[in-house]
């Protein structure tokens, strides 16, 4: 899938947990970004994420935040949109405090967050909240996944895409 003028195809990842699924080259093939929302697990997922696109990644708790390399929040903007990314947002179905503070702060268009494991795409006011769920290993009975952001002028639409529960 090539790019269209004016279209920007953003790939999010998270929760990786040092797991490259090869279907990642299927769903990600022809991204302009990659966004990875934290426990990475190993710098090799990385690595494997840089072949196909830019990546902008933040840690997350298995990475040990800092310790990793990655700051554990960053904003980007792309294709003229201001798009924050935690790992930590929400815990146990609630916004955190944390969260709540980092999306007041940053007043994103959209923010990418990872950690309950759970796709999610929701609006809080005019952010969208985006989860891709997790592409590492199956846990729970959550399923596993990748998500994708449009942006197309104005607008911000998103996707999940279903991973199997066994790796490619």
């Amino acid at each position: 899938m090539g790019r269209s003028v004016g279209r920007l195809r953003i790939g999010v990842i998270a929760d990786t947990h040092g797991l490259f699924d090869r279907a990642i080259l299927r769903h990600f093939d022809g991204v302009d970004h990659i966004l990875h929302a934290g426990d990475i697990g190993d710098q090799s997922v990385i690595a494997q994420l840089e072949k196909l696109a830019p990546v902008t990644a933040v840690s997350g708790n298995v990475d040990g935040y800092e310790r990793s390399g990655y700051k554990p929040e960053t904003v980007v903007e792309l294709g003229g949109r201001r798009i924050a990314i935690r790992h930590i947002v929400f815990e146990g179905g609630k916004l955190t405090k944390e969260g709540r503070a980092f999306l007041e702060r940053e007043q994103a268009d959209v923010c990418v967050f990872g950690h309950t494991h759970q796709p999610t795409a929701e609006w809080l006011g005019s952010t969208l909240l985006f989860n891709p769920g997790s592409a590492g290993p199956k846990r729970f009975k959550l399923p596993r996944g990748l998500g994708l952001l449009t942006i197309e002028g104005r607008t911000i639409t998103s996707a999940h895409l279903a991973l199997s529960d066994r790796p490619e």
